[in-house]
């Protein structure tokens, strides 16, 4: 057994020693009823406040609404500001100072990327509620409130413009609810997880 002396209160003991350094373990001089490594334990498996929710295998409607909205936001101002930079290259002019062309750049991409941003975000959110009202309403998980929300929110978007211009966007927003869906069953059955 090594000697105490050599390693003092704080310390765990000669293999800390071994990598030339000591460990500082701040609960060394305290004395704890039980052990504080209990702490951060963690469990790893999702934790609920009823059993219904555990059963459940998809997101609820906040999660639902809260991830759509950000990927809708995010997607539009990327591509948004990638908009920007194509525009801001395009009037570019010669002779221009360095400081000129950066406020030109930094301009077109954040009003573009905002604009699109917004858009898409937008778009999410509408798409993320009715999908989860038509959860609700029908009590079931499928295929026909993914493509009904997607009917519902292009027509809803564009209703403003005209009912000819809202079922427009309205089968626009189904087929591409119905082309995600479709996706998202190849990828599940031919992309072999990483």
């Amino acid at each position: 057994m090594a000697d105490p002396r050599m390693f003092p209160s704080g310390s765990n003991g000669p293999e800390d020693h071994a990598t030339g350094r000591r460990k500082y373990n701040p609960y060394q001089d305290l004395n704890m009823p039980y052990n504080y490594k209990n702490l951060y334990d963690l469990p790893t498996s999702p934790e609920f406040l009823f059993e219904e929710e555990s059963a459940v295998q998809r997101r609820s409607w906040g999660e639902n609404l809260t991830y759509y909205t950000g990927i809708g936001y995010l997607s539009g101002a990327v591509g948004g500001a990638a908009l920007g930079l194509r525009d801001a290259a395009a009037g570019a002019e010669p002779g221009e100072t360095a400081k000129i062309r950066a406020n030109r750049l930094l301009n077109a991409c954040g009003s573009s990327g905002r604009r699109y941003g917004n858009r898409l975000g937008v778009i999410g959110l509408m798409y993320a509620g009715m999908e989860s009202g038509m959860v609700a309403a029908r009590d079931q998980d499928d295929w026909i409130n993914s493509v009904a929300a997607g009917l519902g929110t292009g027509a809803l978007f564009r209703a403003a413009n005209g009912p000819r211009s809202a079922a427009v966007a309205g089968a626009v927003g189904g087929v591409l609810a119905a082309a995600a869906l479709a996706g998202k069953q190849l990828a599940k059955r031919y992309v072999q997880a990483i």
